[in-house]
């Protein structure tokens, strides 16, 4: 079977076609794995009523989440840890109403996108029983414990971040860019990589592949990336 390079020239390339009122998963732990340059080119093309999921608001950088709540992007949040305190952006929509925010365990969140990738229904957890986690959700007795059911977080695109990608979208990850930025990939219907090395073919060892080429649609070298 005939592949096709997956790479495109741009960033703006890479993230066309996400139109008002997507969801988007927005990759990265902490500073970690960030698809900076993917973020800026979003907040430039201005879509409006996003949902986003990310571990974070933002943390005062340029090129993280933060730069889609300055751009007004987003009507609506999932995040584990919204509170950093460069996160002024997405505070000041807070504040004034213009963002819905639901706050979600950072073990929950992982296991529900991977739920989304994996094609699950969901998941019973006992984190959050007994919480403002637990508002609304359905519970089960098991084993003596309550449990919470934990929908999948599925995406309509994910803008993620790797430190090598072949043409056809195998990945390597480095460190802690390997948490939230595979599971995204997986749960969203498009998967677009900001890549800092663009390797040949098999240039990834098959032990060193952290994400198969399939869950990848677009990939784009970042500037500066070789």
């Amino acid at each position: 079977m005939t592949q096709t390079s997956k790479v495109v020239a741009t960033a703006a390339d890479a993230v066309a076609g996400i139109r008002d009122g997507m969801t988007v998963h927005v990759g990265g732990w902490g500073g970690i794995g960030v698809p900076d340059q993917l973020i800026l080119a979003l907040a430039r093309l201005r879509p409006r009523n996003l949902t986003i999921t990310t571990n974070n608001c933002g943390m005062g950088v340029p090129g993280d989440a933060g730069e889609l709540f300055g751009a007004g992007c987003v009507a609506r949040v999932l995040t584990t840890f919204p509170v950093h305190a460069g996160a002024a952006a997405f505070r000041a929509r807070l504040d004034a109403g213009q963002v819905a925010l639901e706050v979600i365990p950072q073990g929950t969140l992982a296991e529900r996108l991977r739920s989304a990738g994996a094609g699950l229904g969901g998941f019973y957890t006992p984190t959050g029983v007994g919480t403002e986690v637990a508002r609304g959700k359905a519970t089960r007795q098991m084993g003596g414990r309550t449990y919470l059911l934990e929908d999948p977080l599925h995406g309509d695109f994910a803008l993620i971040k790797a430190s090598q990608a072949d043409p056809y979208g195998n990945l390597r990850f480095r460190y802690a860019s390997r948490g939230f930025n595979p599971v995204m990939a997986m749960a969203a219907a498009t998967a677009v990589v900001q890549v800092q090395e663009l390797v040949p073919a098999g240039a990834i060892a098959p032990d060193d592949v952290h994400l198969s080429g399939v869950f990848v649609d677009r990939i784009y070298v970042e500037e500066g990336g070789a």
